[in-house]
């Protein structure tokens, strides 16, 4: 039988904010607060959005078993439509679907249904909107047995979404509250349960993970590497989702959603410190070395595109094709980029920062 799932809030905050779960949030807590400033040290936020962002995407999507490498992303980055394999395209559609849940949580600081199916709608590049149908069964996918069924009426699921979004926009002065980071893990088991979706459902709910700390000022960029914890734990993040169902293990899988954002915080802290520190190693040079060249748009261009070409250069430089060719030419001469040539376009790698991103 669907599982007669109970609207938000579920339990007392006291029931959920238990001593374990308190400890676990300062911790948490405290790393995300220090990868928020760190963010704002970066000049150009586009930076972190086009590659951690992207790196979250590849992450999120392998969880689903759509599996890239490094080179796959960053290719299909530059390829644009022409992706070198079709979980590329997957991984890109992803990336483009935060991007559009992070630009209305931004410009609107609130999330409408209707921009939740317009998320899932870009992950998928289809419009088919919310289940209607009976049928959808999670299992085990080992077994095939059925380990849980989602609510089947359409009238239920969208009542329930409507619970989760007034649950999402729950103001963090209510001291009825849980804590932003609590009612995140709450929130993403909910979207789990609900599974409003025929397909897409747990990289949509990653999504809104991410739109949920920006929204509630916890991020100013959705650049938390949320996911690569889970690639790593991922028995243990089906097993603890489980968890909540049958034996109603809040404290085990609130702990487990407070450890990842802990771990995945430290994590980009030190990628996007690693980023900072490639910029003026690279500003120096340029402003060394090749000071008729340099200027903060090339600098930003180069880290924004690991794998950077012609087309690129001429977009964000406002230059001519003749002057984009001569500056990568020259950057390829002085080996601050690797050229390699794909089909019949040359790209232009920059080594040191792909390699960070790929650690």
């Amino acid at each position: 039988m669907p599982t007669a799932l109970p609207p938000l809030p579920l339990q007392t905050t006291a029931a959920l904010e238990t001593p374990a779960v308190l400890k676990q949030l300062t911790r948490a807590h405290r790393q995300l607060a220090e990868l928020k400033g760190v963010v704002g040290t970066i000049p150009n936020e586009t930076i972190l959005i086009d590659t951690l962002a992207l790196q979250e995407a590849k992450d999120s999507s392998e969880i689903e078993n759509i599996i890239t490498t490094e080179d796959e992303l960053f290719q299909g980055d530059a390829l644009a439509a022409q992706f070198p394999t079709l979980a590329t395209k997957e991984v890109h559609s992803y990336a483009g679907a935060l991007k559009l849940g992070f630009q209305r949580v931004r410009t609107q600081n609130f999330l409408r249904l209707d921009d939740v199916l317009a998320i899932q709608a870009t992950l998928l590049e289809s419009h088919i909107g919310l289940r209607t149908l009976p049928g959808t069964v999670l299992k085990n996918q080992q077994t095939g047995e059925v380990i849980y069924e989602p609510p089947q009426d359409p009238d239920d699921i969208v009542r329930l979404m409507g619970n989760f979004l007034d649950y999402f926009h729950k103001a963090d002065t209510d001291e009825n509250a849980p804590d932003p980071l609590v009612r995140m893990a709450i929130l993403h088991h909910q979207f789990e349960s609900i599974h409003p979706f025929y397909d897409g459902n747990g990289r949509t709910g990653r999504i809104l993970n991410l739109l949920h700390l920006v929204m509630h000022g916890l991020l100013d960029l959705p650049v938390l590497y949320l996911s690569r914890y889970i690639v790593r734990h991922k028995a243990e993040y089906y097993q603890r989702l489980q968890g909540v169902r049958d034996v109603g293990g809040w404290e085990s899988w609130i702990l487990y959603i407070l450890r990842a954002v802990e771990d995945t915080s430290r994590q980009t802290i030190g990628q996007v410190h690693g980023i900072r520190t490639l910029m003026q190693e690279t500003k120096q040079r340029l402003r060394a070395d090749m000071p008729k060249l340099y200027s903060q748009e090339l600098l930003n261009n180069l880290f924004r595109h690991p794998y950077t070409k012609i087309e690129f250069i001429e977009r964000d430089l406002g230059v001519s094709r003749p002057t984009a060719m001569k500056y990568l030419g020259t950057l390829s001469d002085a080996g601050l980029l690797r050229k390699t040539k794909i089909g019949r376009t040359n790209f232009y790698i920059n080594e040191p920062l792909f390699k960070l991103l790929g650690s």
